[in-house]
């Protein structure tokens, strides 16, 4: 049996085939589409096409999404993708390709994929970070995905910034309809936004990254506030968690040096005199998240 893995985003849905090493054995993807009854039609015909060739008829099926599954309802919630709320997605899908699916959150697939053979590989308990269009996260305790009783474990990004300055008070509002999470503080819009109050510049995290690379101090101090907020956010989860190993992943994850700033940033922050816990860049990169779907099926339970 080979697994395939599936990962359900914004822009594109992508389906691939792993191997028992965890090689790719075959990758294909599609544009999304709007439409719920659209978009499980596309995963069916997109883990058929992956199914027959990778040559392999007994397949299992894990599919990572954004947003959460309610338990007790089995509906999606919280989710960017706002056709995929309300919606029995697991069912749907289990019943258009007629065979049980696994579903999860999308950064916990990022999360699970880095633990099992990425850059968290062999450490006990991992924490995966997303930084892009938003911030998320994930749990992995001794090989196995930690979603928690209602799902939204590792969903830190909509906690509040810790220990905020005057000036970061109440903060901004973000999309969750609070103010001042950290979400609405280390997420690359957020950066960006805090980028052009400070300088008056309006210019993408990448641009930022661009200027301060070229030694501009004004773009090179917004990185320094920035990377100071998302140490204060990871001291929580370390404080609370005490992860082995902090994997960054998502778009802000590519920022220059950004691993071993948060890993001297978090040290003050928490509640220890030798900080044992690693920051590290990933390794599977935008892999990770179909990867990571795919292993939602652990060996003996295939």
């Amino acid at each position: 049996m080979i697994r395939i893995g599936v990962d359900l985003g914004g822009t594109k849905i992508e389906a691939a085939a792993l191997g028992a090493d965890g090689a790719i054995l075959v990758r294909k993807r599609i544009a999304s589409t709007t439409r719920y009854t659209a978009m499980i039609e596309s995963i069916r015909t997109l883990a058929a096409e992956v199914r027959q060739a990778s040559g392999c008829g007994d397949v299992s099926i894990g599919v990572g999404h954004p947003g959460s599954i309610n338990p007790r309802t089995g509906l999606v919630r919280n989710a960017n993708s706002s056709q995929l709320n309300g919606q029995p997605l697991e069912r749907d899908l289990s019943a258009a390709l007629g065979q049980a699916v696994r579903c999860a959150n999308d950064a916990n697939c990022f999360a699970l994929s880095e633990a099992t053979d990425g850059a968290g590989a062999g450490a006990h308990c991992v924490f995966g970070v997303i930084t892009g269009t938003g911030v998320g996260g994930g749990i992995v305790m001794g090989g196995r995905l930690h979603e928690g009783g209602g799902l939204i474990a590792g969903e830190w990004g909509h906690t509040a910034l810790p220990r905020p300055s005057a000036a970061e008070i109440p903060g901004p509002q973000c999309g969750c309809g609070r103010r001042g999470c950290v979400e609405s503080w280390c997420s690359g819009p957020a950066l960006a936004r805090d980028h052009e109050q400070a300088t008056g510049e309006s210019l993408t995290a990448d641009q930022i990254a661009a200027k301060a690379a070229d030694g501009d101090g004004k773009a090179m101090a917004t990185l320094a506030r920035h990377a100071d907020r998302l140490s204060r956010s990871l001291s929580t989860v370390v404080n609370v968690l005490d992860p082995d190993v902090i994997v960054l992943g998502g778009g802000l994850s590519n920022l220059p040096g950004l691993a071993a700033q948060l890993e001297a940033g978090l040290a003050p922050h928490v509640f220890t005199d030798e900080l044992r816990t690693r920051v590290v860049a990933n390794r599977h990169g935008d892999s990770s998240g179909v990867r990571g779907a795919a292993w939602l099926w652990p060996l003996e339970t295939r």
